[in-house]
């Protein structure tokens, strides 16, 4: 939802959900980790990646697709180093 709707409106729909859960402490952990990490999966997700890639147009031309190639592992890997380290410090 972070890269439909960016980190703020994303997190902001979602905060009425947070104290239905079971442990609603995790929930708002989780819920943060997500929305920031997953901005990292493409341009949109983020306005400091457009800001980045804007500012690079002079020297290089970075496509949605090159940046979603990257983004993929990227985002994949730190939410799972992430979702670890949440399971361990609960």
């Amino acid at each position: 939802m972070s890269n439909v709707v960016s980190n703020v409106p994303a997190v902001m729909l979602l905060k009425s959900m947070v104290p239905g859960f079971a442990d609603p402490h995790s929930a708002w952990l989780a819920l943060a980790m997500a929305s920031t990490l997953a901005g990292n999966l493409t341009i949109t997700g983020s306005v400091a990646n457009l800001i980045v890639v804007e500012s690079a147009k002079p020297d290089v031309e970075v496509s949605f697709w090159d940046y979603f190639r990257v983004g993929v592992p990227i985002t994949a890997l730190t939410l799972a180093t992430g979702i670890a380290w949440l399971s361990w410090i609960r």
